[in-house]
């Protein structure tokens, strides 16, 4: 079973950056998509982006696409995102998550492990 550590949080200044990264335990963790998902206060936990197994295919929410970037690491048994010209609009708990299989996915039902979250506090 794969466990999820996010970190990389904080509170950042509009038009501001941060990179979040996802530590996974497991043996699995190699073989399955990986996404990253955000909640806002009162609303649905959001798709922001997606990468699969090997990183060779990536998807975005229109929301983001352009300003975050997904990558991971294999070797070091991480997923990162990386955030540029942050907004207000994207405070929220950030969250990493696991799929169960091998190619990503936009869809929160398929993934079947989640990490605790972190939060992302944009000022204006």
């Amino acid at each position: 079973q794969v466990q999820l550590v996010e970190s990389g949080g904080g509170l950042v200044q509009a038009g501001g950056s941060l990179r979040l990264s996802c530590a996974a335990s497991g043996r699995t963790f190699s073989s399955r998509a990986m996404g990253w998902f955000r909640q806002a206060p009162g609303k649905e936990r959001e798709f922001l982006a997606a990468i699969s197994w090997n990183g060779g295919s990536t998807a975005y929410a229109i929301s983001v696409k352009g300003r975050f970037a997904i990558s991971r690491d294999n070797a070091k048994n991480t997923v990162s995102l990386q955030m540029n010209s942050l907004k207000p609009e994207d405070t929220a708990v950030y969250y990493c998550a696991a799929t169960q299989g091998g190619l990503e996915s936009r869809i929160k039902t398929q993934y079947d492990v989640w990490g605790q979250g972190t939060q992302v506090t944009v000022s204006s």
